[in-house]
């Protein structure tokens, strides 16, 4: 009895475990768009039992990042830039939101906090894109709970699942990081000042520089993430 209890246990500990690294594996482009996995070669990689692979897979499906076909294995969903533009419609919506929230509600303490993790001197420290990608994320995340909006803070996370890959390609331009410090501080600073309208529109600008660089992106431009995939079939 003891051992079923542990193994119960153990079970979505294992499932949680996959989900989160393929997920991932996923979103970096470590696992190119389109390409074929089974669960026996993720199950070798993760070291575990295909049955916490299976659930992780169904619930990646549910959530539109992959394919499962009976008998052929599971795909990748591919990049679709229409798609992503969509994403950035919603992303629009929700930050704007977002801002207008937190020039009512976010304390003045966190936004000095941010305004000083954001201030353009702050640009001689050298990131990579996965660093710069996360870091950007934190800063529209804090705005987000600082409008006292937990579920918009939710939405907004999901839409940044979606988008993930393009920020990360983004940020390997030196003058889009150095672009974006100075965005991000005048954003900040605008909400200190509790101007509402002024924070909205610069988060719209701010959004759409994104949006158009996702427009012009092909998979040609991310193919150079397929360099670092060893393991998985891409036929």
């Amino acid at each position: 009895m003891k051992q079923t209890s542990e193994h119960s246990t153990l079970k979505p500990v294992a499932t949680k475990y996959v989900y989160d690294a393929l997920k991932e594996k996923i979103l970096s482009f470590e696992i190119y768009p389109g390409s074929r996995v089974t669960e026996s070669e993720l199950a070798d990689l993760f070291m575990v039992s295909r049955t916490p692979v299976r659930e992780a897979l169904l619930r990646l499906e549910n959530e539109g990042f992959l394919t499962i076909r009976p008998k052929q294995g599971c795909f990748i969903k591919q990049i679709n830039i229409e798609e992503l533009s969509e994403y950035y419609g919603v992303r629009t919506a929700l930050e704007t939101a977002a801002v207008e929230g937190a020039c009512h509600y976010m304390p003045e303490s966190e936004l000095q906090q941010l305004l000083s993790l954001w201030s353009p001197a702050q640009e001689i420290i050298q990131h990579n894109a996965d660093q710069m990608e996360d870091k950007d994320e934190s800063f529209h995340i804090s705005l987000a709970l600082g409008s006292g909006n937990s579920t918009l803070a939710k939405y907004l996370q999901d839409v940044n699942d979606h988008i993930r890959i393009i920020r990360r390609v983004d940020f390997q331009n030196e003058e889009r990081i150095r672009r974006t410090y100075q965005e991000h501080h005048a954003i900040i600073e605008s909400i200190l000042h509790r101007e509402v309208d002024k924070a909205r529109n610069l988060m719209k600008r701010h959004i759409q520089r994104s949006q158009d660089f996702a427009k012009t992106l092909t998979l040609t431009q991310l193919a150079k993430k397929k360099a670092n995939m060893n393991f998985f079939d891409q036929s």
